[in-house]
């Protein structure tokens, strides 16, 4: 993982770059990958579109509303984190789509601290209320700074439980937006004692799909994430599963199986989450896991290939678009396969989606995977 001590031209410039139509974390990375700053890729933006279909001019971020989005977070005291600066978190920067720009309002250095997740149920029980506390308490007390999504029910139980030691509220909105409302008071407290953290444009208003994304934030920062209780369709299993594919550890406490609540944790327990009665449970796998590594994506497919290995006329490229082209639907596909059943080259593979994606015909999702838009 590069951590850069750059410009402050390049870091307005990867801004501007996030804020580009079409590009989303994983191009975000594709491009540095490729371009090595962001002041090149925003200037290869318009004809990579062109060569990618693309009819309409892409629009590029201006400057001046950047600088209009830094100044607004400044004055809301915050603090603008960039991919690849030292303020940014480690372990979420090894995650496949880790977000570009993160907005963080309060103390930024709980980011180099060892984080622990918790999330659970918005309707959950006085039981969840009180176990989801008295763990998060202990686990801040053991030394982990304590993530969560400052919802109802089980998530503010953990904040609450953290307060004293440290929480990261990681929220789906703007940094300054306190959803829900009820949480006013929870809100300025975290923000005085602990983190407010989004990558969502300041004054964004949350919306249903916002949360995932928000959910993979949560997870990235930690070592592992507890399920506390979840129906069968809570938005805490869709964590649950990203923190998985993220190859963080995934502990869940067990429940009735008269009480739909449980059924989401004792589920996961049966597909290999850890068991947890105690804070002893997680302390214990989590000392086992120390030292480890966290594999960081290939993203670095660009990095020893020069411009000319790249097919650059349009006769060749779209031979290779056509050929990808054939090969996809609206069926996510790995890309991987994509690059066994073409027999093109990696870099020539990601080269195609990379200009496809910025032409808006096709759309990435977890895992590695890309299907028609």
């Amino acid at each position: 993982m590069q951590i850069h001590h750059f410009t402050p031209i390049e870091k307005l410039a990867r801004f501007q770059l996030i804020r580009t139509d079409n590009v989303g974390p994983v191009t975000f990375r594709h491009l540095l990958s490729r371009y090595k700053t962001a002041v090149r890729a925003l200037d290869a933006l318009p004809e990579l579109a062109r060569r990618g279909g693309r009819n309409k001019i892409l629009f590029v971020a201006r400057k001046s509303d950047i600088e209009k989005e830094i100044d607004a977070l400044s004055k809301a005291g915050g603090t603008l984190i960039v991919y690849g600066d030292n303020l940014y978190p480690r372990a979420l920067m090894a995650t496949e789509d880790a977000p570009p720009v993160l907005m963080a309002l309060g103390h930024t250095h709980l980011l180099d601290q060892k984080n622990f997740a918790m999330v659970g149920a918005r309707n959950c029980s006085a039981v969840g209320l009180k176990l989801a506390t008295s763990l998060a308490r202990d686990m801040g007390q053991a030394g982990y700074v304590i993530s969560s999504g400052m919802a109802r029910g089980i998530d503010t139980a953990v904040h609450q439980g953290a307060l004293e030691s440290g929480t990261i509220a990681v929220l789906a909105g703007g940094a300054d937006i306190i959803y829900p409302r009820e949480n006013n008071q929870l809100y300025e407290a975290i923000k005085s004692c602990g983190l407010i953290l989004s990558e969502m444009p300041l004054g964004t208003q949350p919306t249903a799909r916002h949360f995932p994304r928000r959910n993979r934030i949560i997870s990235g920062l930690a070592a592992g994430l507890l399920v506390v209780e979840a129906t069968h369709k809570s938005g805490s299993l869709i964590t649950a599963r990203l923190a998985l594919e993220q190859g963080r550890e995934v502990f869940a406490i067990p429940g009735s199986p008269l009480d739909p609540r449980a059924k989401g944790p004792n589920d996961l327990i049966r597909q290999g989450a850890v068991l947890v009665d105690n804070v002893e449970n997680i302390l214990d796998v989590l000392q086992m896991m120390e030292g480890r590594t966290i594999s960081e994506p290939q993203y670095n497919l660009f990095d020893n290939i020069t411009e000319h290995q790249i097919p650059l006329d349009d006769q060749k490229f779209d031979l290779m678009r056509q050929t990808i082209r054939d090969k996809l639907s609206p069926t996510a596909i790995p890309v991987d396969d994509l690059i066994r059943i073409t027999k093109l080259s990696p870099a020539e593979v990601q080269s195609v989606l990379l200009e496809l994606e910025l032409a808006g015909e096709i759309s990435r999702y977890p895992g590695n995977r890309v299907a028609f838009f």
